[in-house]
């Protein structure tokens, strides 16, 4: 039997109340907690970027994301990181513009020193990402130079090696695409020239960044739905990127057991310098991405996440496959 206090307050009923105590303490965290999940925004796809007719534009090859109307969305207000790739040092290849824009942006935030290879007539854009790394604490390093050279592609990835001190993420990104509307258009030298930044230059990157690569360490490539779903009028691009998403998973079986992961994003229709530098009909500019269930064209910076989880430690087990993002029309 309980002995009262000089209150008349029994152990046992400060006892029970301390429980009562802990249980409201509980209680209102739990609400709390709930009160704050049910407040995060959500979007809705629908309507969360722009949607088609989209004005008629054109720009040289390789164009520019900050010369585009409306500009691309790389994540550069959007994007917070949570320290997912803290210390590990990334290699992209077209990381001015594109997927490859909103990778390095994330990849920074994420806590990776990031390498951003580009062509030289991309430098106003790369000089944006490289300022945007750079914002985000951790250190950037600008390497223009064209892949479809073997020894530009050794030299882009010892200079990353040697400047950001190591090497674990390599992302091949860098494509040319030029629409023709028959084979009879696609001169041996365009053909050349997609095989050998697409293909080529993928192949010469990964050979020379091997020898760097320890346990742990992954490489992405950007493929696309056109691996799986040619258009008529990218003949040459799409025999690329069917190469490539092979090539990922050749690469996956081959370097499974030295612990090193290879996996590539499939995209649908994005909205890049790809699409107003002669990757596209201006009949399908101006309506680009109109027939995907979503009825637009996605935006790089709805990709980023996926680069990061390609190349975040806590998905191991993920290796030779293919992720898409294709607003509802994508096969992988």
């Amino acid at each position: 039997m309980d002995k009262s206090n000089d209150n008349g307050i029994t152990r046992r009923a400060v006892m029970g109340g301390t429980g009562i105590l802990l249980a409201a303490g509980t209680t209102t965290a739990t609400a709390t907690a709930q009160t704050q999940g049910s407040a995060t925004k959500m979007d809705n796809p629908l309507t969360k970027y722009p949607k088609p007719p989209f004005p008629s534009q054109t720009q040289p090859f390789p164009g520019l994301a900050s010369k585009m109307d409306p500009r691309p969305d790389h994540g550069e207000t959007s994007y917070e990181g949570s320290g997912r790739l803290m210390g590990r040092k990334a290699l992209i290849t077209g990381g001015d513009s594109g997927m490859g824009r909103a990778a390095a942006i994330a990849y920074a935030r994420e806590g990776a020193d990031v390498a951003i290879n580009y062509l030289p007539d991309e430098e106003p854009d790369a000089r944006e990402v490289v300022d945007l790394i750079q914002k985000a604490g951790r250190k950037a390093v600008a390497i223009p130079g064209d892949i479809r050279s073997e020894e530009t592609c050794r030299r882009i990835v010892s200079e990353a090696v040697e400047k950001l001190g190591g090497l674990d993420i390599l992302v091949n990104n860098a494509s040319r695409q030029q629409q023709r509307q028959s084979l009879d258009e696609i001169s041996t030298e365009d053909f050349d020239a997609t095989m050998k930044t697409n293909l080529y230059g993928m192949f010469w990157l990964t050979k020379a960044a091997l020898p760097h690569l320890q346990p742990g360490s992954a490489i992405i490539q950007t493929t696309s739905e056109q691996a799986y779903d040619p258009s008529a009028n990218l003949v040459d691009y799409a025999m690329t990127k069917a190469g490539m998403m092979s090539f990922t998973k050749s690469m996956a079986k081959q370097l499974a057991p030295k612990g090193i992961r290879v996996n590539g994003v499939a995209p649908g229709p994005i909205w890049t310098p790809l699409q107003v530098s002669g990757g596209a009909t201006q009949e399908k500019l101006t309506s680009f991405g109109s027939d995907t269930p979503m009825g637009r064209p996605g935006q790089p910076a709805e990709l980023a996440s996926i680069y990061v989880q390609l190349a975040a430690s806590d998905a191991s087990y993920a290796t030779g496959q293919v992720y898409g993002a294709a607003g509802g029309s994508g096969q992988p």
